[in-house]
């Protein structure tokens, strides 16, 4: 290889370049696909569904339109990728056991709780939730900056102005290059609560601000097991693990028999999920071809279910959306041993993890506490304000 003094004077080395271009398309995927903003709590596509939904008129109070028009529509103006990249969202957002405040409202196949995939979009029906209207109403009222659309041909809102958190009443989920986070949704009375207590004292520590928000608020129920301690503890450093139950209660039949029943399932927990991995309890396959033989872990698992457990099933309906019933082998098999049992070796105690990494008002991605984030909510909401009311005077001047 040549002296560098040698080359012309505009070269351009090839691990520089690629350096450069790898760095610029980390920051892309993370401010533009993977991560909410603070202000709407939505990532891109989202906001580019919302608005390009509100603007055609697909509002509450709208007759249902066809999910392949809304596609096209938001394709076609404002996000030039797959279309299965903005059905997805969409349906992520009507889908009630995904997200806690649905932001659509569906009609039609757009999946289960057990994993079952929406139907195709020219099948399903869609059109805004009312939610929506704390994030859309005032799109139009000089509350947000508007840039142009990927080919200048419209223009978009840079943010919503959202009426109350979305970050954290819908929590968010993504992944990047080198970043990632995980909000779990929350109660909006709670969230509600807690944005007017901060607004009448801003100087409010996180211990504060927990006696409003004690903990998240999960879109398929489930109880919270860990203690306020450590949650206070994730809250304030804006990343840690929360312990989740499913919730159950004891159901009496005749002649002393008696049945455990589930009625609301962990984040990522269904009733499918749970049967699959008491069958794998119950039939065990040979892990380690070579031995040919059951570990004994597993011999000791499966003798145990097939003490406590007779058999599984799931009743759930169209009324009752989560019913799953664990029958005992016997009358007289503990209640506590058989429920213990479940909770250590299927999903229905997880771990959910916490990580407030968003975009900030400074356009950059960080890791926030949660009272950095009602607090820049609050900020972004006060300026959202300012701006309608100056809007509304200068159209009254006019």
């Amino acid at each position: 290889m040549g002296n560098l003094n040698d080359f012309p004077e505009n070269t351009v080395l090839i691990d520089e370049q690629a350096e450069r271009d790898y760095l610029t398309y980390a920051i892309m995927s993370v401010k533009e696909r993977a991560l909410p903003q603070v202000e709407d709590g939505q990532k891109p596509v989202q906001k580019r569904i919302l608005y390009s939904m509100w603007s055609a008129g697909q509002k509450p109070d709208a007759k249902h339109v066809k999910s392949a028009r809304v596609v096209g529509e938001v394709l076609g103006k404002l996000h030039p990728h797959g279309d299965s990249s903005v059905y997805d969202a969409m349906v992520r957002l009507a889908q009630d056991f995904t997200v806690r405040y649905p932001l659509m409202d569906g009609q039609g196949n757009f999946g289960s709780l057990d994993g079952d995939r929406a139907a195709a979009f020219r099948y399903t029906e869609i059109r805004l939730a009312p939610i929506a209207d704390l994030l859309l109403s005032e799109v139009e009222r000089g509350t947000v900056d508007f840039l142009d659309n990927y080919d200048g041909t419209s223009r978009e809102p840079r943010v919503l102005p959202a009426r109350l958190p979305f970050t954290l009443l819908n929590g968010a989920s993504g992944i990047a290059v080198g970043m990632a986070c995980e909000i779990p949704s929350h109660n909006l009375k709670e969230v509600a609560a807690a944005c007017v207590a901060y607004l009448k004292k801003p100087n409010m520590s996180v211990a504060e601000l927990c006696t409003y928000l004690p903990g998240p608020d999960f879109p398929g129920g489930g109880k919270l097991i860990s203690s306020a301690a450590d949650i206070q503890a994730a809250y304030t450093s804006g990343s840690g693990s929360l312990r989740v139950r499913a919730q159950f209660e004891y159901e009496e039949l005749a002649r002393s028999q008696w049945q455990i029943v589930i009625t609301q399932f962990p984040p990522g927990c269904s009733a499918k999920k749970v049967l699959q991995e008491l069958d794998e309890i119950a039939d065990p396959k040979v892990k380690d071809p070579k031995k040919d033989k059951l570990s004994p872990k597993q011999v000791s698992l499966k003798q145990l279910t097939l003490s406590l457990i007779d058999a599984a099933r799931d009743e759930s309906d169209k009324t009752t959306p989560v019913r799953l019933v664990i029958e005992p082998r016997t009358s007289k098999v503990d209640r506590a041993e058989l429920i213990a049992f479940l909770f250590a070796n299927t999903s229905l105690e997880t771990s959910v993890g916490i990580n407030f990494t968003v975009v900030g008002l400074d356009a950059n991605p960080n890791r926030k506490n949660i009272l950095q984030l009602v607090a820049e909510w609050a900020e972004f909401r006060f300026t959202c304000v300012t701006r309608r009311c100056q809007y509304r005077l200068n159209d009254v001047v006019d």
